[in-house]
């Protein structure tokens, strides 16, 4: 079940509201809980029992862990927990990849090959795994208390809004808002304002870029051109934020409605003058993951220099390899982790001197080169769409496909798209609020302009939304996956 579905926009969300305001106290968690295992059975009931499982083991992990808290057992336990999430992980994500991989080596010394397991992957295994392992590793050490009541322990760990594309939720920002949270008018109706923004990112921008980047994607690269080269992959660039940063707003504004603050994902990460500026920018839950769970543990920055660059390689290799079992994600995440290198090797510093602009472009180069690794489904398709996108050769005939993309809804979902992605739309929000304060008598008449404003173009989206939603159009998403 997708978030920008019809059946969850107008049956699943409606009910699980109305039944989480008709109950009371603790009765308002259980309910959030059912209706979240109900959403997760929705796309898999067998993987169901895989979640429950999760939830189950990590509980008495946790238990263990606290227990054993002042002695070297607390390792162990944790060590323990830490294994088997990730083999679990591991079984049902990558197991495919490894004896695919595994194969060719065999056939070398005449074994036979092992069979594949075709194993289909969980909904969200991805996502309900790290909130697992951030629970456990919080209480080893010392952030957080184990959860004694376990059906807020499954809560966290499956709570609908965040199940199956995040943001990651660390245990120790939400531990105290399962007990207890604020159910506010202002925080309801702020949820509902970004949920809408959320789905109108996702419905009426992304999927429009998506017919295009999909269809330049399966195309031959050596007949695409590189003019449509160009245009597949920014279109995709501006999907893919669309996508995922609609995804994030939708999540964050589920969680408002339920009385739940969870942190920021994106924050304008194309504006970003630098890799590494963009990565404090992009996907920010996840980032800061591996740098706490990861790459702090392994030294950070407190190591050599050659230490450093390997956690950072080790690190990126490892975000690649999360996102999916396929070795073009591996090498995006080492693209990436390259100009990490090489930033520190004194390039940032030249970033930071010159023009802002150029700084930017360079960023947006690298971030698209690399996205077309993320979009294409092998290392030799991505090779050869690089050699489309630089080559410079383009026939009149796709010239004249170009130009077929290139109407008026296009150019509009294009424009609303860049002056979003750049903050510009942001900009000029937060100039006119503040030029409203400045407005003396008249503040009071353009405060309720600009409200009864906000409440028609909120109108407008949801009404636009569901006219697509209900026309079956192209609704691909692409986290969904992860």
């Amino acid at each position: 079940m997708l978030f920008s579905s019809p059946i969850f926009l107008f049956l699943f969300l409606p009910i699980a509201l109305l039944g989480y305001y008709l109950a009371f106290g603790r009765l308002k968690n259980y309910w959030l809980l059912w209706v979240s295992l109900v959403f997760f059975a929705w796309g898999g009931v067998s993987y169901t029992s895989i979640l429950i499982s999760s939830v189950v083991f990590n509980y008495f992990i946790g238990l263990a862990i606290e227990k054993k808290l002042k002695s070297k057992r607390a390792y162990w336990w944790l060590a323990f927990g830490v294994f088997c999430n990730i083999l679990t992980l591991g079984i049902y994500k990558y197991a495919d990849f490894f004896i695919t991989n595994i194969n060719p080596l065999l056939n070398t010394f005449n074994a036979p090959d092992i069979a594949l397991t075709k194993i289909a992957l969980p909904i969200g295994i991805s996502f309900y795994t790290f909130h697992s392992l951030s629970y456990l590793i919080d209480i080893y050490r010392g952030k957080t208390s184990a959860q004694k009541n376990i059906l807020d322990l499954a809560l966290y760990i499956c709570m609908f809004s965040q199940l199956i594309a995040g943001p990651i939720i660390r245990y120790s920002d939400v531990w105290l808002q399962l007990k207890t949270r604020t159910h506010t008018l202002t925080k309801f109706s702020s949820g509902i304002e970004r949920f809408i923004i959320g789905l109108g990112k996702k419905v009426l921008l992304a999927n429009t870029f998506a017919r295009i980047a999909d269809t330049s994607f399966v195309a031959n690269p050596d007949e695409l051109g590189t003019l449509n080269a160009w245009l597949g992959i920014i279109c995709y660039t501006l999907q893919i934020y669309c996508d995922f940063s609609g995804y994030s707003d939708m999540a964050i504004g589920l969680g408002r409605m339920f009385g739940f603050e969870f942190q920021e994902n994106f924050n304008f990460p194309y504006k970003a003058n630098s890799i590494k500026d963009f990565w404090h920018r992009w996907h920010i839950s996840l980032s800061t993951f591996f740098k706490d769970y990861v790459y702090i543990p392994l030294g950070g920055n407190r190591v050599k220099k050659s230490k450093i660059y390997f956690n950072l390689i080790f690190v990126f290799f490892l975000t690649g390899f999360w996102h999916g079992a396929s070795w073009s994600f591996v090498v995006w995440g080492l693209f990436h982790g390259f100009f990490m290198i090489t930033e520190r090797l004194g390039f940032e510093k030249i970033l930071q001197k010159s023009w802002k602009p150029l700084a930017n472009l360079y960023t947006l180069l690298v971030v698209m080169f690399a996205w077309v690794l993320f979009k294409a489904e092998t290392l030799t398709y991505a090779m050869n769409y690089w050699n489309a996108l630089i080559n410079f050769k383009t026939s009149p005939d796709q010239i004249a496909v170009f130009m077929g993309y290139i109407n008026v809804e296009f150019i509009i979902v294009t424009s609303i798209t860049l002056l979003g992605a750049f903050g510009f739309l942001n900009f000029l929000n937060t100039f006119f609020l503040n030029s409203v304060k400045r407005a003396g008598v008249f503040a009071s008449v353009l405060t309720y302009a600009y409200h009864s404003s906000s409440i028609l173009i909120y109108l407008a989206i949801t009404g636009l939304c569901t006219m697509y939603l209900m026309a079956g159009t192209y609704n691909p998403f692409i986290y969904y996956k992860f």
